[in-house]
């Protein structure tokens, strides 16, 4: 009964990619005379030469791999830095920042939306990848995350790396870093994974096409009249491929770092 259930999970779960997939391979002309159908009356690539073809997707891919992954490498230093002072520093105020920290995590990204396109237009950042990743370089669930997972970390390691003479930058970098992994992969995956799928603040931050991501760019075949489904759904499935391997690659370090992360 239990496999049961998970299996039924399992395919309700994955029903959406195979309709992706599957109507990547259709025509125009199969998706609206056959649309209750889930597999292409007539398989055909069409669709993923016409994604590499009619737009730039290279350029597309290449920019959203820049600003994921640039924005989830800044975002894991600046979040350990935050999230190891909240957790093994003793200071005035340590508790009250935190909790301010985790009070911002319930303002919607909408409301801050036009300030901070406000701030990046006066840096003179629009349209470019200084605009598009510094805005992104920390975040109050990343700092919540690892600050849990620091918590449980056994502060005698500290201290006895203070006696040996280790600089508080050197104890956070060579002894809570590397027993952190599980929480850094862990929260590395779900930074690169929200990135690359977001749409909005690429759409609203860039202004020509050079600088588009895969998710704004793909909005470029949704036309006023007739979208393009099948185009759509394959470079919605050649995005997701990088996802799915850095997903596969660190499965086990994200589950572990889900758990652990949750002792304390």
């Amino acid at each position: 009964m239990l496999y049961l259930v998970l299996a039924l999970g399992a395919a309700v779960m994955l029903l959406p990619f195979i309709w992706m997939v599957a109507t990547s391979l259709k025509t125009q002309a199969d998706i609206f005379q056959y649309s209750t159908t889930l597999f292409p009356m007539h398989a055909t690539l069409d669709a993923y030469r016409d994604v590499w073809v009619r737009i730039p997707f290279g350029q597309f891919f290449l920019n959203t791999l820049l600003f994921a992954g640039g924005v989830t490498a800044l975002s894991l230093l600046t979040d350990s830095m935050t999230a190891y002072a909240l957790a093994r520093l003793e200071f005035r105020g340590r508790e009250v920042m935190f909790w301010l920290i985790l009070v911002t995590m319930m303002v919607p990204f909408q409301i801050t939306l036009i300030p901070l396109f406000i701030t990046v237009f006066q840096f003179g950042w629009i349209n470019t990848f200084w605009g598009l990743i510094i805005p992104r370089a920390t975040s109050a669930f990343g700092i919540f995350l690892l600050r849990q997972f620091f918590v449980s970390l056994p502060k005698e390691l500290d201290d006895a790396a203070r006696i040996d003479g280790a600089s508080e930058f050197r104890v956070y970098w060579q002894i809570v870093l590397p027993l952190a992994a599980p929480a850094l992969a862990t929260l590395g995956i779900f930074h690169f994974m929200n990135n690359w799928n977001d749409l909005m603040w690429p759409l609203v931050i860039t202004s020509s096409t050079e600088m588009r991501t895969v998710p704004s760019g793909l909005a470029l075949f949704m036309g006023n009249f007739v979208i393009e489904h099948a185009v759509l759904m394959a470079g919605a499935t050649i995005g997701l491929l990088p996802l799915a391997v850095a997903f596969l690659f660190g499965q086990r370090y994200f589950v572990r770092g889900v758990v652990m992360s949750g002792l304390k």
